[in-house]
């Protein structure tokens, strides 16, 4: 299969969707098996207590906890509107913020964030001119402070299609800003993973999207990750969650040359965000790289940073521990894919 291709489908009544890029899979999205809060969801909370030495506060939402960090000046039983930012680890708070977003295929709207920005990505100067002109007609009258992000996904789009994201954007931040007083409720949904994908698969533009995993090969993709990938030389890598961490193994396999351990670190790199999007794994990474000389690691670091450079999850790139191994930091984005769902 060449070309970039979208794949919709439903595993166990719960909505999922592939990016397959030539062939190969390149991310992988699939809606919660309960109903804890995802990213993206916009919720009036309460505050509940403040947690000295933690610097945050616990607050209220409908159904549970949440916990925001650095909520200075907040009073129990306060009212506010927050974001969730990430998934939760087990038996702990949400975590959220006050810096709501609201987002959409070409439009991303900020409260208290007042301005009119183009995406970076976008260089070519008529065209930044042009969407500069739909933005400020979109936004014409709108409430204080609200601010306009365009997204890369503009590029070459439709006016009338940027100017309706914009529009709808703009009304729903309104409409929760106008809303923040009350007990804790739900007010915007977080989207699922068919949405998702239509919002954040724009750029550059699937070439189809299409219904099925079967046909398309994603269910053999996703088995094949249960256990290792191979590398290409021989090599494999193995990623494999635990509550505290994942742990990457590289092995170099068959190659018994003298550049085998930098061959095959150099590949996993090059692969790893990949191989941790899919998984949907986040939180700490401890990668035990294949043996290979100290003098290396430089060009590792970054063959690394170019990786995770272009990875859409947040990653903190921590270095090399005193055992040899290499740290990441990753955000919770999203909820590991469990191992028997493929089953």
């Amino acid at each position: 299969m060449k070309g970039r291709s979208v794949i919709l489908d439903d595993i166990k009544g719960r909505k999922a969707a592939a990016l397959m890029v030539d062939g190969r899979l390149e991310d992988f999205l699939i809606d919660p098996a309960d109903d804890t809060p995802a990213p993206g969801a916009i919720f009036r909370a309460q505050v509940d207590r403040q947690m000295k030495g933690q610097g945050g506060v616990f607050l209220t939402l409908p159904q549970g906890r949440a916990f925001l960090k650095q909520a200075k000046g907040l009073a129990p039983g306060q009212s506010l509107l927050v974001q969730v930012t990430g998934f939760a680890e087990p038996g702990k708070a949400v975590p959220v913020t006050p810096r709501l977003l609201f987002k959409s295929r070409y439009a991303i709207v900020t409260p208290d964030a007042p301005g009119l920005n183009i995406s970076r990505a976008i260089r070519d100067e008529d065209e930044r001119d042009r969407l500069l002109e739909v933005a400020h007609e979109g936004m014409k009258g709108a409430d204080e402070g609200l601010g306009l992000i365009l997204r890369s996904a503009c590029a070459g789009a439709d006016a009338d299609e940027i100017a309706d994201d914009i529009s709808a954007m703009r009304s729903l931040a309104e409409q929760v800003q106008a809303d923040a007083e009350g007990a804790p409720e739900l007010l915007v949904d977080a989207p699922d993973a068919h949405e998702l994908a239509w919002r954040d698969w724009a750029e550059p533009a699937p070439d189809e999207v299409v219904q099925g995993f079967d046909a398309h090969g994603v269910l053999d993709a996703m088995v094949a990750l249960q256990g290792g990938v191979a590398l290409s030389g021989g090599g494999s890598v193995w990623v494999e969650p635990t509550r505290a961490l994942v742990a990457v193994d590289v092995n170099t396999g068959g190659d018994s040359s003298p550049a085998a351990g930098l061959k095959a670190n150099i590949a996993t790199a090059r692969d790893l965000p990949r191989l941790l999007r899919i998984r949907g794994l986040g939180g700490q990474v401890v990668v035990d790289f294949a043996p290979m000389p100290k003098k290396d690691r430089r060009q590792l670091e970054q063959v690394l940073k170019a990786a995770f450079r272009a990875d859409p999850v947040d990653t903190v790139l921590a270095g090399w521990t005193a055992l040899g191994n290499f740290e990441l930091q990753r955000k919770r984005e999203r909820r590991p894919v469990e191992r028997g769902l493929f089953e």
